[in-house]
């Protein structure tokens, strides 16, 4: 087995939300790691629905992780930060900010509300208003309205902790996977305007060390 000092591989594309969430993971928990980039398609060698990629990913999507040190791949953003938290985050640097049973389940709730929700209506957003072959305005305004609904949530649960972070408590791996996904308000064509606890936590975090250096490293790794 690899030395424990080993980087970390971190697949992923630059302009995709998910790789971020683990590149500022890999940051928070002080990893090494390098990036490997991938083009969208299926080019055997570069693609992600080719052959290279889909022996690491069977789902041709990013992120995916390669651990040397425990010869353990991940991928789904989920798994790959809860699998960061069990095997390196001893300290709980990004983990529960509590001890309770409740506190355990608003962790997983809202990094599900996340995953099932926001995560998913902003890329629907994103698609219709960027990329479906035919204009289609009922679809982008449904999934708009959506992102809007997802962000009514969020402003209410910011209130809890005046708006700097997700959780109260303190930063942790539910900021992690919320903020690349935030962060996408613009290219999903929303506003934030009507959110001042959205918009400080957002400002809050874009200006942490860990996130900036993840949102510079991952457009600088070599290319597949």
């Amino acid at each position: 087995m690899a030395s424990k000092s080993d980087p970390l591989v971190l697949h992923a594309h630059f302009s995709g939300p998910n790789p971020y969430k683990i590149a500022i993971a890999l940051e928070m928990l002080s990893l090494p790691y390098k990036v490997k980039l991938w083009e969208f398609g299926d080019d055997p060698i570069k693609g992600v629905k080719g052959e290279a990629f889909l022996a690491i990913n069977e789902n041709g999507r990013l992120p995916a992780l390669e651990d040397p040190n425990t010869s353990v791949t991940s991928w789904e953003s989920g798994a790959v930060l809860n699998y960061l938290l069990r095997v390196y985050d001893k300290s709980n640097i990004l983990g529960p900010r509590g001890e309770s049973e409740q506190d355990h389940v608003d962790y997983e709730k809202w990094i599900l509300f996340l995953l099932t929700g926001l995560g998913p209506m902003t890329g629907q957003a994103n698609w219709y208003r960027h990329y479906n072959s035919t204009p289609n305005e009922d679809a982008l305004g449904r999934y708009s309205a959506q992102v809007y609904r997802h962000y009514d949530v969020l402003e209410g649960q910011l209130e809890k902790s005046g708006g700097s972070s997700v959780l109260p408590g303190g930063f942790c791996a539910v900021d992690v996977h919320f903020y690349p996904w935030v962060d996408e308000y613009k290219f999903a064509g929303v506003s934030l305007d009507k959110y001042p606890r959205i918009q400080r936590w957002y400002n809050e975090v874009a200006n942490m060390e860990a996130v900036k250096h993840a949102y510079t490293k991952v457009p600088e790794g070599s290319m597949a």
